[in-house]
C-alpha cells in the first residue's frame, strides 16, 4: 500500500515538474537580449548640438525587479526613491555637434554611479538637466553645454510619484519642481491586524468601469498613497535657492508659464476610490505667482466613479488644463458639453476656452467640436490647428483656427483615422521667444509637415510645405528606394538643410545632413553632395546581418488585401525547400475593408531581428511572417467582432498559403504567436482551425467575461452581446483546444484585462479538458517583461516549444484519441 501511494505521489509530481531556475536560450537568440542597444538621440531646439544616450544594456535585472514596490491606486512606487518603480535609466552621456564634429565630446562631473532620466533640454538650449536615481532619492543635475560640465543643483530630494519631478522655467536658470519636504515626515505605521473590513457600496447609480490594476483596497493603502504622493512644488534655482510655491500636498502637476511668471498647480484630494486609479481621484486646479502667492482657483474636479461608457466617453466639466505654448500666460481647457455621454444626441460636444494672465475675465471660448476634441498644435495669436475625432465612425478632423478671432475656423483635413495613405503628417516644431516649441512657420504663413508617408509601395517618409493660405501642398522630398530615410528636423529653413535618419536592410539607421535642394555639379544631378553622414552606429548584431527580409501581399478569399514581412535564415535558398514557420501577429478592427488592405511598413527598413517578436526564431531556422496583417472588419452597421473568428481564421490561412506558394512554407509546420491581445489571437487560432502545430500566447485575457465592459475596441458590454463574448473566449472554447499551447504571463501584470487570473484559469481549463499546456509564470514582471533573466528563460521556453512541436511535428505529435476533425477555413465551433 505505501508503494502504491509512493508511486501515486511521484507521479502526481510528474505533472508539475520544471526546469530549476532561471534558463538560457542558444546563443542565437541570447545574443539578441545581451547585445549592447544602440545609443538614442536628442537634438537642441537650434540645430547645434546632439546628446547621444547610452544604455549598458536593453534590459534590467530580477535582482533590480525584486527590490521593494508598493502598488497603489494605479501606480507603481518605490519607497525607497519616491521614483517609479519599474524605471529604466541612462547610463551615460555624451556631446557630438550636429555640423563640423565627427567626434564625441565627453561628459564630465557626472555622478559615480550613472542611473539618468527624465532629460531635458532648457529653453534656450545652453544646459540639459536631468535626474540622478540613488539608494535612497532622485537627485537633480544640471549640464552646461558650452564647457560639457555636469554638476548637482541641490541636495533637495525629488518625487517623481505622479510623474515628471521638473520643469525649466523658461529662463533658463531655474525649475518648478516638486521635491519631499521634510515635514512630510516618516512613512506610515502599517499594522497587520486590521481596523475592520473593507466595504464599498453602490446606491443605484452606474459606475461600469475597466478592470484597473493595482487600485487601492483598504485604509492601510489610503495611508500609504497619501504619505507617498505628498511633495512641495518649490522655484528651484540654479544656485540652490529653493522658494516654496502653495502647500504641500499630493501635488499631481506643477507647470510654469512660458513667461515664467505663474505657476499651475493640479492636487490630488480626497475621497479615494477603490474602484477607478488615480487619475480619476478628485484634483484641485489652481495657478500661483511664480513667488509662490495664490492667483486664482481655476476648478475642483469630483471623484470620477460613474463617467459614462465608451471610448468617445469624457468626464463632464472642465478637464485638461494646460498652458499655451504661444502665449505668455494663457491657460486652456476643455469641456464637454453633452454630459461626457457618447450616446446623447449633441451638435457641439467640447468646447475650449482660455483665459489669460491676470485671470480675472471671463473665460474666452476658442474652438468647438461636433465630436471630442484630440488637441491642439499652436503656431502664433493669428494660427493654430485644432483636431477632433470619434472613436466610433474613425472620423477625425483638422482645422486651422485663429485664437484671437476664432469664429470661422477652415477644415484643413476630413479623414478616417484608419486611412494610413491620406494621413497629411504633422507640423515641424520649432522654439518660440518661451523656449517653448510651436508650429514652424515662413513668413509667407506656410507650415513643413511631415510623415511616415504610407502608400501602395510602402511607407516612405516625406517633407511638404503646406500654404495656409491657398491650402496647396507641395512635395518637397520623399524617402527613395532601396533606403528608408525619415525627416527629423529643420536645421536651416531658407538652404533646405534637414537632419534626417537613414537605413536600409542591411545597413542600421544613422544620422545624415541632407540638403533638400543640392545645387547640381556640370548640369548633372546631385549625388553625394546631398547627404552628410554625422554618426557611425555599427551594427548592433553582425552575426544576424544576412537575414533576409521581404515585404509580402496577399489577398484574404473576401478580398481583402493583406501584407505580412518574411524574415529568412541567414544563406537560405528556395531549393533548400520549404521551412518550419512562426507566424507572429496583432489583430486590428477595422470599419472600412478598404483601409484595412492599405500596405503597413516598409521593405527598405533595417533588419532589426527584435527578441520580443517572431523576427528572433529567424535565426533559429524557421521562416518567420512577421506582423502578418489580421484585420476584423465590421463595416457600417456591423460591428467587426460579430464575425472575429471567421475573419482571424482566414487571415491566418492567406498568410501561410502565400508563404506555400513561394515555396518557403512548410505547411504541415507551422506555429503561431502573439502578446497580449495577439495571445488572444493565438488561443482563438488554435481552438478553431487545424491550422497550426503549436502556439505560444503571451500575458493574454482568455475570457472575456472578466472584462464585461468592454475590451480592445469592442464597446458593447457583456450583457449587450452575450454570443460575441462567450465564442471570442478561448476559456469558452477549452474543450476545443487540441494543439499544444505554451502560455507565458508576468506575474505583476498590471495591464487592464490581462492581469495573470487570465492564463492562471484558462490553463487549469485546458489542463481539465485534457489540452497539451505549459504556464509560464515570469515573477514580479508586468505586461512587457524587463529583466534580463526573464526574456531569456521565455526564449528559452519559446525555442524549446516551437522545437518540439513545430520544428519535430511528427515526432513529437501529442496522442489524441477520438479528436473530432477540425477545418482549416472559417469555422465558428
Amino acid at each position: 500500500m505505501k508503494k502504491l501511494f509512493l508511486l501515486l505521489f511521484l507521479g502526481s509530481l510528474s505533472a508539475f515538474a520544471q526546469d530549476n531556475g532561471y534558463q538560457t536560450p542558444p546563443q542565437a537568440l541570447a545574443e539578441l537580449v545581451t547585445a549592447k542597444p544602440t545609443p538614442t538621440v536628442s537634438v537642441d531646439g537650434k540645430g547645434e548640438w546632439m546628446l547621444l544616450m547610452q544604455r549598458n544594456t536593453a534590459t534590467t535585472t530580477i535582482a533590480e525587479l525584486s527590490e521593494p514596490e508598493f502598488r497603489l491606486a494605479g501606480l507603481r512606487l518605490n519607497p525607497a526613491t519616491n521614483g517609479p518603480s519599474r524605471a529604466t535609466y541612462i547610463n551615460g552621456l555624451t556631446l557630438r555637434r550636429v555640423k563640423g564634429g565627427a567626434d564625441d565630446v565627453a561628459i564630465k562631473g557626472l555622478p559615480s554611479e550613472v542611473k539618468l532620466s527624465y532629460i531635458q533640454w532648457s529653453p534656450d538650449d545652453s544646459k540639459i538637466a536631468f535626474t540622478n536615481t540613488t539608494d535612497t532619492k532622485l537627485e537633480l543635475y544640471v549640464l552646461d553645454v558650452a564647457t560639457a560640465t555636469a554638476r548637482k543643483v541641490s541636495d533637495l530630494a525629488l518625487s517623481a510619484v505622479l510623474g515628471t519631478p521638473f520643469r525649466w522655467v523658461s529662463d533658463s536658470r531655474s525649475f518648478i519642481v516638486r521635491a519631499i519636504p521634510a515635514a512630510r515626515g516618516e512613512a506610515p505605521a502599517i499594522s497587520r491586524v486590521p481596523d475592520g473590513p473593507t466595504v464599498q457600496e453602490n446606491l443605484g447609480e452606474k459606475a461600469m468601469a475597466a478592470t484597473y490594476q493595482d487600485l487601492l483596497k483598504n485604509p492601510n493603502d489610503e495611508k500609504r498613497f497619501e504619505y507617498f504622493t505628498t511633495s512641495q512644488a518649490m522655484k528651484l534655482s540654479l544656485d540652490g535657492t529653493a522658494t516654496p510655491i502653495g502647500p504641500m500636498g499630493m501635488v499631481a502637476t506643477a507647470s510654469p508659464s512660458p513667461d515664467g511668471k505663474y505657476v499651475l498647480l493640479e492636487t490630488i484630494h480626497r475621497p479615494f476610490s477603490y474602484l477607478v486609479p488615480v487619475y480619476r481621484f478628485p484634483q484641485q486646479t489652481d495657478v500661483y505667482s511664480i513667488d509662490g502667492k495664490l492667483v486664482k482657483t481655476l476648478n475642483d474636479s469630483p471623484l470620477l466613479e460613474n463617467m459614462p461608457w465608451g471610448r468617445d466617453a469624457v468626464a463632464s466639466g472642465q478637464r485638461n488644463h494646460d498652458w499655451r505654448d504661444d502665449a505668455p500666460a494663457t491657460i486652456y481647457w476643455v469641456e464637454a458639453k453633452d454630459g461626457g455621454d457618447p450616446k446623447k444626441k449633441a451638435d457641439i460636444r467640447d468646447i475650449v476656452y482660455s483665459l489669460e494672465a491676470p485671470f480675472s475675465s471671463t473665460p474666452k471660448e476658442l474652438y468647438k467640436a461636433a465630436f471630442r476634441f484630440g488637441g491642439v498644435t499652436w503656431g502664433d495669436a493669428q494660427t493654430a490647428l485644432f483636431s477632433e475625432r470619434w472613436n466610433e465612425t474613425r472620423k477625425t478632423i483638422t482645422k486651422l483656427v485663429n485664437p484671437s478671432n476664432p469664429a470661422n475656423p477652415t477644415v484643413l483635413f476630413d479623414r478616417s483615422s484608419e486611412d494610413r495613405y491620406g494621413n497629411p503628417g504633422t507640423p515641424e516644431m520649432t522654439k518660440n521667444a518661451y523656449g517653448q516649441y510651436v508650429m514652424f512657420m515662413t513668413p509667407a504663413k506656410e507650415i513643413y509637415l511631415t510623415g511616415q508617408g504610407a502608400s501602395p509601395e510602402g511607407d516612405r517618409p516625406f517633407v511638404d510645405l503646406l500654404s495656409l493660405t491657398t491650402k496647396q501642398t507641395k512635395r518637397l522630398w520623399r524617402s527613395e528606394a532601396p533606403f528608408f530615410e525619415r525627416p527629423i528636423s529643420i536645421l536651416d529653413a531658407g538652404k533646405g538643410i534637414w537632419l534626417t535618419s537613414r537605413e536600409s536592410q542591411e545597413m542600421p539607421p544613422n544620422y545624415f545632413i541632407r540638403d533638400l535642394n543640392p545645387a547640381p555639379k556640370k548640369g548633372k544631378k546631385p549625388a553625394g553632395d546631398a547627404l552628410t553622414q554625422i554618426t557611425f552606429f555599427p551594427h548592433p548584431y553582425p552575426q544576424f546581418k544576412d537575414i533576409q527580409k521581404e515585404q509580402l501581399r496577399y489577398k484574404r478569399p473576401d478580398g481583402v488585401d493583406l501584407t505580412a514581412t518574411l524574415l529568412l535564415p541567414p544563406g537560405y535558398k528556395k531549393s533548400d525547400g520549404p521551412l518550419p514557420t512562426f507566424l507572429w501577429a496583432y489583430p486590428a478592427e477595422f470599419k472600412s475593408a478598404d483601409l484595412a488592405g492599405q500596405v503597413n511598413g516598409s521593405p527598405y527598413t533595417f533588419n532589426r531581428i527584435s527578441y520580443w517578436t517572431g523576427a528572433a526564431f529567424a535565426v533559429m531556422g524557421y521562416a518567420v511572417l512577421e506582423n502578418a496583417s489580421i484585420p476584423i472588419i465590421g463595416e457600417g452597421k456591423e460591428e467587426p467582432n460579430d464575425t472575429y473568428v471567421e475573419q482571424l481564421v482566414a487571415s491566418a490561412k492567406a498568410a501561410i498559403d502565400e508563404g506555400v506558394r513561394l515555396g518557403v512554407v512548410d505547411a504541415s509546420r507551422v506555429g503561431v504567436g502573439g502578446h497580449s491581445y495577439g495571445a488572444f489571437m493565438t488561443a482563438n487560432l488554435l481552438s478553431h482551425s487545424n491550422l497550426f502545430k503549436a502556439g505560444i500566447a503571451r500575458s493574454g485575457a482568455y475570457n472575456r467575461t472578466l472584462t464585461p465592459f468592454g475590451f480592445q475596441n469592442e464597446q458593447r458590454t457583456y450583457w449587450q452581446s452575450p454570443e460575441v463574448y462567450n465564442t471570442m473566449s478561448p476559456f469558452m472554447n477549452a474543450d476545443k483546444m487540441k494543439t499544444p499551447l505554451l502560455l507565458v504571463h508576468g506575474e505583476a501584470d498590471n495591464n487592464t484585462g490581462t492581469y495573470p487570473i487570465q492564463s492562471e484559469r484558462y490553463f487549469n481549463a485546458l489542463k481539465g479538458m485534457g489540452a497539451t499546456a505549459k504556464l509560464v509564470f515570469l515573477p514580479y514582471e508586468s505586461h512587457g517583461y524587463a529583466a534580463q533573466e526573464s526574456i531569456l528563460h521565455m526564449l528559452y521556453e519559446m525555442n524549446g516549444w516551437m522545437d518540439k512541436y513545430v520544428k519535430n511535428a511528427d515526432a513529437n505529435a501529442p496522442k489524441t484519441s477520438n479528436s473530432p476533425a477540425r477545418m482549416g477555413g472559417s469555422s465558428n465551433r
